[in-house]
């Protein structure tokens, strides 16, 4: 209705001040949420649910491996972990996010730069894990697929390897597309695994599917068992440093971007 404060999802179009999105694309935010945390929540946590549930079935006693652990769908991922019993985390990211990820309930967070995560994983689960999330692509996904244990899941859902700086590398998206993992049918039987694929972008028509998660979604915020984790919030006019935030690497959680700076700085520049 005119006057609902609600949260939307829609592929494109969303860093502007007036948006036109269908109704059936938002939804009512719950009682006590900000809207930085409405903006926070929808994708980042849609796609970590149905990665962790609806593909990899998550279960009590399991382990999973959560690539990029401190932005935006590894956080979402972690504090999603943590409403099932005794799961194990294994979490990615630069050393100085390390601290911060234990805190939120990452087992053992790995530093991809100085070492080999696969070889971390495996001196202390020799067998590997049972779901691997998969944001990066290339060569990473053979590794996550290798890093399976029997009735493992790799469920990939981004291509990050191809973002290799401010720049397009062509060569580096060459690389990585060469390096793409590839498997057939036949092959898989062997295994005793499963490749799964999520792109929520091509989600636009499942309403009733999506609606359902977000439903989940809201009664997990509600009770307290999830809250997205925003890491900074920028006026539009200060996007750039928003985006190199992101760039360098310095964000835990999601950086936000509002039309306008908040009312409280608005007020100290008058005085």
């Amino acid at each position: 209705q005119v006057g609902d404060k609600v949260m939307v999802l829609a592929r494109s179009g969303l860093w502007q001040e007036v948006v036109n999105v269908p109704a059936s694309q938002t939804f009512l935010m719950p009682e006590g949420m900000s809207f930085e945390e409405a903006a926070a929540l929808l994708v980042n946590y849609i796609t970590a649910y149905m990665i962790l549930f609806d593909f990899g079935n998550l279960r009590p006693n399991q382990s999973v491996l959560i690539h990029m652990a401190a932005g935006g769908v590894g956080t979402a991922a972690i504090q999603l972990c943590k409403t099932v019993e005794n799961v194990t985390i294994f979490g990615t990211a630069s050393a100085s996010k390390h601290e911060s990820l234990k805190e939120s309930g990452v087992a053992h967070p790995i530093d991809y730069r100085t070492m080999d995560y696969a070889e971390e994983i495996r001196k202390i689960s020799p067998k590997g894990v049972d779901i691997v999330l998969d944001p990066l692509g290339g060569s990473d996904t053979s590794k996550a697929f290798n890093l399976l244990k029997p009735m493992g899941k790799l469920i990939t859902y981004g291509v990050a390897n191809l973002l290799t700086g401010q720049k397009k590398n062509l060569m580096a998206m060459a690389k990585t597309w060469w390096n793409q993992f590839s498997i057939n049918a036949l092959q898989l039987l062997h295994h005793n695994k499963a490749v799964c694929g999520y792109h929520l972008g091509y989600m636009d028509e499942e309403f009733e599917l999506v609606g359902g998660v977000v439903a989940k979604l809201v009664n997990l915020y509600s009770q307290g068992k999830i809250k997205p984790k925003i890491d900074s919030v920028w006026p539009f006019d200060q996007v750039a440093d928003a985006m190199r935030q992101m760039q360098e690497k310095k964000n835990v959680g999601k950086v936000i971007l509002v039309p306008e700076a908040p009312k409280e700085e608005s007020k100290k520049e008058e005085n």
